[in-house]
């Protein structure tokens, strides 16, 4: 990491971050029973903003609804003072933020015998897919890894276990060569990337699977509406891997990925072979909102500060 924070938030208020420490025995850890959010603070000339805050605290406290914890002690409000404290003790103009909440205890596999705890972690985080993705676009194959069946586990939830087989797929890409994996749902649809979401483009329009497989990203969500308001059309359906192959565009996005074009997939060039017009309009309109200079921006972006009623 570019800059290491010196501050991280453990259940109620700041911790040195060198003095920080979790329990050795949770079943956060050994189980994969957390849940946690990617949000991304960006420098404007207003000062940092984190990117819509209110959507990415809620799902959190969604993804906590959906695998079961129960009472917990931190609201929306809380939530959202204790990052902005984390990230103003830190001094950090732009960062990568990681609240997360795991279960401490509960090795008998019960949710109800552990205890939640919390633990919000900044760091400065830039190029997620590499300096040159942006530009040049990455390489992406279909992994053989399958995206996660919705009865197996918990698909519209960011729960720790889920990403197991991200990291699978995306070491099993990296290894062979490629920047990144496409995982196929259980119906062999195109479902999503390891960490991002997947838009393809032809004939001026814009698809995107639907909700029903992926994990329903803001970035996503974000990029739609841009999408939108220029003028591009953008329906979500069932896209199978051989419409990735003759489509005019793809490109992913995610809170850490931002917006990148494929410029190929399995071998095969994809367009133009670089980022192509609607990629780099969407990067146009999403550096923008991020830099403050969007219509949306004022809407989306929210102003880091704090009150004196959270934490130390």
């Amino acid at each position: 990491m570019p800059n290491a924070a010196k501050y991280v938030w453990v259940d109620d208020g700041l911790k040195d971050a060198a003095q920080a420490s979790v329990p050795v025995v949770n079943a956060g850890l050994h189980y994969g029973y957390t849940v946690f959010e990617g949000i991304r603070c960006y420098a404007t000339d207003r000062g940092p903003a984190v990117l819509r805050m209110e959507e990415h605290v809620d799902r959190l406290l969604d993804s906590a609804q959906i695998v079961g914890f129960r009472d917990l002690a931190w609201d929306r409000e809380y939530l959202i003072d204790a990052i902005n404290k984390t990230i103003l003790a830190n001094k950090f103009s732009a960062c990568y933020i990681r609240p997360v909440i795991y279960l401490d205890g509960a090795m008998n596999l019960v949710v109800d015998s552990g205890k939640p705890r919390l633990l919000i972690a900044v760091w400065e985080w830039t190029a997620f897919l590499g300096k040159e993705a942006k530009e040049n676009g990455i390489r992406a194959n279909i992994a053989s890894f399958t995206r996660l069946h919705p009865n197996i586990a918990m698909t519209k939830a960011k729960v720790a276990g889920n990403y197991v087989s991200s990291i699978l797929a995306k070491t099993e890409s990296q290894r062979a060569g490629f920047d990144e994996a496409i995982m196929l749902d259980p119906q062999g649809y195109v479902a999503e990337c390891t960490g991002e979401n997947l838009f393809m483009a032809r004939d001026g329009k814009i698809y995107t699977p639907p909700r029903g497989s992926i994990l329903e990203g803001i970035t996503r969500d974000s990029l739609i509406i841009l999408a939108r308001d220029l003028g591009y059309k953008v329906t979500e359906e069932p896209i199978s891997r051989d419409q990735l192959y003759i489509a005019d565009e793809v490109f992913v996005c995610g809170t850490a990925a931002e917006v990148i074009g494929l410029r190929e997939i399995d071998f095969r060039i994809i367009g133009s072979g670089k980022a192509g017009p609607i990629t780099r309009a969407l990067q146009k309109a999403f550096d923008q909102l991020t830099s403050g200079c969007h219509a949306r921006s004022a809407e989306w972006l929210s102003l880091v500060t704090a009150s004196e009623t959270v934490g130390a």
